[in-house]
């Protein structure tokens, strides 16, 4: 199965710079989607009912903000969106779809960029996530974590680590949750198949078109927990597709 991720930035402004076209010729078995901006009233029927997967819609409850989304071809035993805590869950950051033993969260992590009181929100989502992943693993679930994680774990993920070091994305507090995750037995799908590789990212600045220099951050991820490695056959970025501030990021995984 082709596992996609994407922040498409307002899935609105997506539609109109291709989106679509991307999916017809990309076709993942599950894609998910990080800030759609968009209430499900606001959308029209060729994405609301997709003639070739099921979409599930979680948007945050304050209009052009934040919000989650999942396009599925295969059955999926279960969807749930947020994580019953409020604070979370008015600006739709979680979609988690099961299918048999496999517990996939599509994540919308919050920027830290907009003073203390921001962070102090990020930091307790790392926290709360965290926990719940540890959860489904208890009970036996292959867990997958995709999703924009708003962090650059390594100084090899963003073009200039050293300009950024007081940067939300790449706070010591940040990139040490990242690490935390690992620790606790999760693998970062990407660097498995390309631990030195560089020049890879997923999101950039428009305000200073680091995309056409390619400045930019790998804060969108696949990781997994360490029990399905052997599930997971492929990984990568697709910096080629545009329509975004991110790429999508993927992989392949035998579901």
């Amino acid at each position: 199965m082709l596992l996609m991720s994407w922040n498409v930035n307002g899935i609105r402004a997506g539609i109109k710079k291709g989106f679509l076209e991307t999916l017809e010729k990309e076709k993942p078995d599950l894609l998910f989607l990080q800030e759609i901006k968009a209430q499900v009233d606001q959308l029209e029927d060729d994405v609301l009912k997709h003639p070739t997967y099921t979409t599930y819609w979680n948007p945050a409850e304050r209009k052009g903000y934040s919000g989650t989304a999942l396009f599925s071809t295969p059955k999926l035993t279960t969807v749930v969106h947020g994580t019953g805590i409020k604070e979370f869950d008015a600006e739709g950051r979680v979609t988690m779809a099961e299918i048999g033993d496999f517990v996939i969260y599509g994540i919308y992590f919050p920027n830290g960029g907009r003073g203390e009181e921001r962070m102090a929100y990020k930091m307790r989502f790392y926290k709360h996530m965290l926990e719940e992943f540890e959860i489904k693993k208890a009970e036996g679930k292959h867990v997958i974590i995709t999703g924009d994680f708003n962090v650059a774990h390594q100084e090899i993920d963003l073009k200039h680590p050293k300009a950024n070091v007081n940067t939300s994305g790449f706070l010591q507090i940040e990139r040490d949750w990242f690490q935390t995750l690992l620790d606790a037995g999760y693998i970062d799908t990407f660097r498995h198949f390309y631990p030195d590789k560089i020049d890879e990212y997923s999101w950039w600045n428009q305000r200073f078109r680091a995309r056409d220099t390619n400045a930019g951050w790998r804060i969108d991820y696949f990781v997994i927990s360490e029990d399905t490695l052997p599930f997971l056959k492929a990984a990568g970025i697709r910096q080629d597709i545009m329509g975004s501030d991110h790429c999508p990021v993927w992989v392949e995984m035998d579901i």
